[in-house]
C-alpha cells in the first residue's frame, strides 16, 4: 500500500482495514466487487453481521482530477439528505472509503429505458440538487480542455478527426453558459450501475466526479450514457422540472453530446495508465461515435435553438 501505487487484493485490502479502530476488534469477510474504472471494491462482511463496502483507490497520477477528500465530503452530504450510503470510515492515506452497504439491484441502461424508472430518478435527483452544496465544481468543459492536454501532450490515442469538431463544442460552451441554471450538488456520473434499486427506493452511489454543476448537466449525461431516445430525454426533463421543459430537454441534450465527446478523453488516459482490465479503447469509441454523429448532423443548429428559447 505504499504510496498507494497500486489497487490491493483481498488479503492486502484484509490488512489495511485491520488497522483501522472500525474494524480491528471483529473478523471480516471480504469479497471482490466487479466494476470500478479507478478503484477496486470489496463487500465487506464483519463478525457483528454489518455489511460494507470497502472501496480502494491509487493516487491519481493520471490527471483524471479526482479529489478523494471532496469525494468523501460529498459522499456524506449526499448520506445525510438518504440519497446515498453513510460513509462509514475515510482513510486517505490508504485511499480507502467505506461506505455501507445497500441491499439491492444495480440498474442497467434497459432498466432506465422506461419513464416510470426515469421518474422515480428525477425525484431523488431533486432531493439531491436541493441540498447542502457539494465540495467543488463540476465543469464538463474545463475538464475536456484539461483532458485533451494531457493527451496530446503524452501522446495518448486521439481519434483522427477529434479536433475537428472541437469549435462546435466551443459553440455549445457559449450556448449552454448563456442559459445557464444555478449550479447545484450534482453526482456528475450518475450511469446506471451507479442507481441501486432497493425495491421500495432508488440509491445513487459512486460519488468520485460529484461537484456543483447545471442540473441539465445531470440530466443530459445520464440519457448518454444510458443511450436513451429522445422521447426519454423529454419525459426526465418533464419529471425533473415538473413541467414539459423542451428547452431544457434540448440543453440536457447538448451537454450529453459534450459529456460524450470528454469522456472520450477519459477513456484514452485510462487505457494508458489504468491497471483495470478492461477495453477502454472500444468504451470511447462507441461515445465518440455517437457524439460525432450528431455533432455533425444537420439537425443540431434546430437543436442549440430549442435550448436557447
Amino acid at each position: 500500500m505504499a504510496g498507494r501505487s497500486a489497487l490491493p487484493d483481498a488479503a492486502a485490502a484484509d490488512a489495511a482495514l485491520a488497522g483501522l479502530p472500525q474494524f480491528a476488534g471483529t473478523s471480516r469477510e471480504l469479497t471482490p466487487l466487479r466494476g470500478g474504472h479507478t478503484n477496486r471494491n470489496f463487500r465487506l462482511l464483519t463478525g457483528d453481521g454489518q455489511r460494507y463496502v470497502a472501496r480502494f483507490s491509487t493516487m491519481d497520477p493520471s490527471g483524471l482530477g479526482i479529489d478523494r477528500d471532496a469525494e468523501a465530503v460529498n459522499t456524506a452530504r449526499a448520506a445525510d439528505l438518504g440519497v446515498g450510503p453513510r460513509v462509514a470510515a475515510y482513510a486517505p492515506d490508504l485511499g480507502l472509503l467505506v461506505t455501507g452497504w445497500i441491499d439491492g439491484r444495480t440498474l442497467t441502461p434497459a432498466d432506465l429505458d422506461d419513464d416510470t424508472t426515469l421518474e422515480r430518478v428525477a425525484a431523488l435527483a431533486r432531493v439531491l440538487h436541493r441540498g447542502p452544496r457539494f465540495a467543488g465544481d463540476f465543469d464538463v468543459f474545463a475538464i475536456q480542455r484539461r483532458y485533451l492536454g494531457l493527451v496530446r501532450s503524452a501522446g495518448y490515442h486521439l481519434p483522427a478527426d477529434y479536433l475537428g469538431l472541437q469549435p462546435v463544442i466551443d459553440r455549445l460552451e457559449s450556448v449552454l453558459a448563456a442559459g445557464a441554471l444555478t449550479s447545484v450538488p450534482c453526482h456528475c456520473d450518475l450511469v446506471a450501475a451507479n442507481i441501486v434499486d432497493a425495491g421500495g427506493r432508488l440509491w445513487f452511489i459512486d460519488y468520485e466526479y460529484a461537484g456543483n454543476a447545471d442540473p441539465a448537466f445531470e440530466l443530459g449525461n445520464l440519457w448518454s450514457e444510458a443511450g436513451l431516445g429522445a422521447d426519454r430525454l423529454a419525459r426526465l426533463a418533464e419529471a425533473y422540472f415538473g413541467r414539459p421543459s423542451p428547452g431544457q430537454s434540448a440543453r440536457a441534450r447538448l451537454f450529453g453530446l459534450v459529456s460524450l465527446y470528454s469522456w472520450t478523453l477519459w477513456a484514452s488516459i485510462q487505457e494508458a495508465v489504468s491497471g483495470v482490465d478492461f477495453d477502454f479503447r472500444e468504451w470511447g469509441r462507441e461515445r465518440y461515435e455517437r457524439a460525432r454523429a450528431e455533432l455533425t448532423s444537420a439537425g443540431l443548429d434546430a437543436l442549440i435553438r430549442r435550448a436557447q428559447d
